[in-house]
C-alpha cells in the first residue's frame, strides 16, 4: 500500500530532476526554440579596410599690359606685369585590420514577430590580470541554427559585437595625462 501511494510522488520527483529535455525521446530534435535557451555563436570576425587619396592641383594666371611704340627715335613704352601661381600637392592613407576568434553562448532573451531569435551573451576572462569581455547582440533565423545549436557570426542580423580588455598592459598602451591634455587643448 505504501509503494502504490509512493509511486506518484515519486513519478512527480523524477518528472521534475528530467525538465523539459529529459522527457523528450532519443530522436528528439533539441535545437534552441524558446526564450532562454541557449546558442553557441562561433566569432569569425575578418574586416580589413583601406581608404587612399592623392589629390594634385596646379593653377596659373597670366595678365600682360603694355603699350610700345617707336616715336621718332625716342623710344616710348609703358607697362605692367601680373603673374600668380599656384600649386597644391596632397596625399592621404588609412589601413586597418581586425581578426577575431572566439567561441560565446548566448541566451535567447526574445522572439520577435517573424520568428527570429533575439539572442544576447557575454564572456569575461581574467588571464594575468588581464580581463578580457565579449559581449554580443543579433537575430538569429532559426533556419540558420546548426543541429548541434551553432551558428557563426556573420549569420546574426543586426550584430552587435564589443570586445574590450583591462588591465595593466591595456593602461600601458594608453597615452599619458599630459598627452591626453594636450590633445584636448589642441
Amino acid at each position: 500500500m505504501k509503494a502504490v501511494l509512493c509511486f506518484p510522488v515519486l513519478c512527480v520527483c523524477l518528472w521534475g530532476q528530467w525538465g523539459l529535455y529529459g522527457a523528450r525521446s532519443l530522436t528528439a530534435d533539441l535545437r534552441a526554440a524558446a526564450v532562454g535557451d541557449v546558442v553557441t555563436i562561433l566569432v569569425v570576425e575578418d574586416a580589413q579596410a583601406s581608404n587612399a587619396a592623392q589629390t594634385a592641383e596646379q593653377r596659373n594666371s597670366e595678365l600682360r599690359m603694355g603699350l610700345q611704340g617707336n616715336f621718332q627715335q625716342l623710344g616710348a613704352g609703358a607697362g605692367w606685369r601680373f603673374q600668380s601661381g599656384s600649386d597644391i600637392r596632397g596625399r592621404g592613407e588609412t589601413s586597418r585590420t581586425e581578426r577575431i576568434r572566439a567561441r560565446l553562448t548566448a541566451r535567447i532573451v526574445a522572439i520577435d514577430t517573424l520568428g527570429n531569435f533575439v539572442v544576447e551573451g557575454q564572456r569575461t576572462t581574467r588571464i594575468n590580470g588581464e580581463e578580457q569581455t565579449i559581449r554580443i547582440r543579433g537575430r538569429v533565423r532559426p533556419i540558420d541554427l546548426g543541429p548541434d545549436n551553432t551558428i557563426p557570426s556573420y549569420a546574426l542580423a543586426e550584430l552587435v559585437l564589443i570586445y574590450e580588455g583591462d588591465g595593466s598592459l591595456s593602461r600601458a598602451q594608453e597615452p599619458g595625462l599630459i598627452v591626453r591634455l594636450l590633445r584636448l587643448l589642441f
